[in-house]
């Protein structure tokens, strides 16, 4: 076998390795929220809403606008956890256009939707993790709407390569609260505690987390896309093993995720 073949078959497990952990963990988080938020609206056991997030950002009593943006926004993200991830499987795309098609309107509709709550939530109630979270969560609604809107546009004129990188790049825009739950189960077990966190969200790791929750998953995103359509056998198999790597983190987070944050909070 060729170096070239070898290099591709490698990218190409390594990615399908991550994307079955992050489907795991995305259904995972989906279960949680249906089992937290939504079995709390069905029966109308609001405090639910308040087990996670603190005083005045779950559901607040009177407040008929944030708690009606914050339902959008939950609602949003079980379709992301659930849905999302099929506008990637080849297969469906391929024996089932008409449903790719009509998943990827609600996609797109989804995407401005939680971009749009995400912002109004955090003007109107404040910052949930302080100050530079509420940076990086308004430059993933930029970037989100951005990306949405050009992986629409590409669609609509037919130039479907270039449309599959940008609803890629949406994608990935989509998970930013998922990364950020998995990057700090995964530091703070790694460090044995909360190092570099304070409760005001303003410790080094609060900082970096606040944008690389964001930009991280993006920078990789755009690395696997350089070595799959430019770079040569060497950039593939490096990126193989970036994508091994993310595979691991993705599966470990997931785990730690579901066990310290998930589970107990239901």
């Amino acid at each position: 076998m060729s170096m070239e073949k070898i290099a591709a078959k490698a990218l190409r497990t390594t990615t399908v390795a991550w994307f079955v952990a992050l489907m795991a963990g995305l259904w995972a988080f989906g279960m949680y929220i249906v089992g937290l938020y939504g079995v709390g609206a069905v029966t109308g056991r609001w405090d639910r809403w308040n087990v996670m997030l603190p005083k005045g950002h779950g559901y607040t009593p009177g407040d008929v606008s944030g708690n009606l943006a914050l339902g959008v926004h939950l609602l949003m993200a079980t379709f992301v956890t659930f849905m999302a991830a099929l506008q990637l499987i080849p297969d469906i795309r391929t024996r089932a256009p008409g449903f790719h098609r009509w998943n990827g309107r609600v996609f797109v509709a989804v995407a401005y939707a939680i971009a749009g709550s995400g912002v109004f939530i955090a003007f109107t109630r404040g910052a949930v993790a302080g100050v530079y979270m509420a940076i990086g969560n308004t430059l993933n609604a930029v970037l989100l709407t951005a990306c949405a809107t050009q992986a629409l546009r590409l669609a609509m004129a037919r130039r479907f390569e270039a449309h599959r990188r940008w609803a890629l790049r949406t994608f990935v825009l989509m998970l930013g609260v998922f990364f950020y739950r998995l990057g700090m189960m995964l530091w703070f077990t790694a460090h044995g505690g909360p190092v570099g966190h304070t409760k005001a969200f303003d410790g080094p790791f609060d900082i970096f987390l606040a944008f690389a929750h964001v930009l991280l998953p993006l920078a990789v995103l755009e690395l696997y896309l350089l070595a799959r359509e430019r770079g040569g056998p060497w950039a593939a198999l490096a990126m193989a093993g970036v994508m091994a790597v993310a595979a691991l983190a993705t599966a470990a987070g997931g785990v730690l995720a579901v066990v310290g944050l998930w589970l107990p909070s239901l």
